[in-house]
């Protein structure tokens, strides 16, 4: 197959599950062309079967904001007539999923079926959605896909909650890659943590739905009880509060804030725990990437959270805010009588998720929209 995959190229969720899964796709021989405003930053190198479509965003002067939601349908267009495209998968429902059917439209003024696939990942549901100003085109761009699918079970259900949908919508979860984190194996982590001292790990965005204080409140109880250090990936708007309480807590030096980093696997392969206090996950692809690292989890039981993390199995689940419980959590799965199994069993649980299991879903989808033909 020849398949456009429009995705955002940052380090957020969807950007890298897009990325991995056309990266998967050209690996087993299909031709996968990119199409979005900068390279994906998972991309990597030159590989077979992978181009990438750079969408070039006007500065017209008449424009107070580029009309990026425009461009991307004419790139999208352009894209498909010259590389002769199957379908598209698009990832997020706002723009990507309004352009699609922009792009479908006119090439169908030529005669030619383009189905268009959309994932759903999160933010464009659960934040936009609360938004009543972006329901219609939101609505409208879902229910003109060919076929839909959302992460979990908890945003299929949040779509169908918020949105007038009539599409029916198919569960297909994240994934990891195993050969990402057999590379990782034997990371050094004394820079940051003596061998008696427990090494606790976030990574976000450090927007409020992340609940980053929150973090540091957890980690400020867990070390007045053990020897630990925490390790704070990622940047954002919170990011100034969380240093200002963490000095409040009097624990700065113990916090190392490493800002956005290119392969934050490699600090979750040097931790033994992962923090994600969050107040809405629609997935929780970091708490999926830290138990393929085995890494047990301490989360809040938001959103998709309980269908990832298995609470007592391969991490503890806790309500959202419950700092006190989420420090009790961590001391629990950090004392030597757990730990070792609940990484074990945090490995054993990510791999439910690899993506040989996930592949084959997306490509029976594809096979799916491929085989209907529109109505004369």
């Amino acid at each position: 197959m020849r398949i456009g995959m429009v995705c955002y190229p940052t380090f957020g969720g969807s950007g890298v599950v897009a990325t991995e899964l056309g990266k998967a796709l050209a690996a087993n021989g299909h031709e996968v062309h990119f199409i979005t405003y900068d390279q994906p930053v998972r991309l990597g190198s030159f590989r077979p079967n992978v181009f990438y479509h750079e969408v070039q965003i006007s500065q017209y002067p008449l424009f107070d904001y580029p009309p990026y939601e425009l461009v991307l349908a004419s790139k999208m267009v352009e894209v498909v007539r010259q590389q002769n495209l199957d379908l598209l998968h698009v990832h997020y429902a706002i723009p990507h999923a309004s352009s699609a059917y922009m792009a479908k439209r006119i090439l169908a003024e030529e005669g030619r079926h383009l189905p268009v696939v959309t994932t759903l990942h999160g933010t464009d549901i659960t934040l936009l959605g609360k938004d009543p100003g972006f329901e219609p085109v939101i609505s409208f761009a879902i229910n003109q896909s060919d076929a839909v699918t959302a992460v979990s079970t908890s945003l299929r259900s949040d779509t169908y909650k918020l949105f007038g949908i009539n599409q029916d919508i198919e569960v297909v979860p994240n994934f990891i890659c195993p050969d990402h984190f057999k590379e990782l194996r034997g990371q050094e982590r004394h820079d940051f943590a003596e061998d008696e001292e427990h090494l606790l790990c976030h990574i976000s965005n450090f927007r409020p739905v992340k609940r980053v204080v929150d973090v540091i409140r957890t980690f400020a109880l867990v070390a007045e009880r053990l020897p630990a250090k925490l390790l704070m990936v990622g940047d954002g708007p919170d990011r100034s509060e969380a240093e200002r309480v963490a000095r409040e807590c009097g624990i700065e030096g113990k916090v190392f804030f490493l800002g956005k980093l290119k392969n934050p696997l490699e600090a979750l392969s040097i931790s033994d725990l992962f923090l994600l206090p969050s107040e809405s996950e629609s997935f929780g692809l970091a708490a999926l990437e830290a138990m393929a690292c085995g890494v047990p989890v301490v989360a809040t039981e938001t959103g998709g959270l309980p269908e990832v993390i298995r609470h007592g199995v391969s991490g503890m689940l806790a309500p959202i805010g419950a700092v006190e419980k989420m420090a009790e959590h961590a001391e629990f799965l950090l004392a030597p009588q757990h730990h070792e199994k609940f990484k074990q069993q945090a490995l054993k649980r990510a791999a439910a998720f690899d993506i040989t299991r996930v592949l084959p879903e997306y490509l029976r989808i594809y096979n799916g929209v491929l085989a209907e033909q529109p109505a004369d």
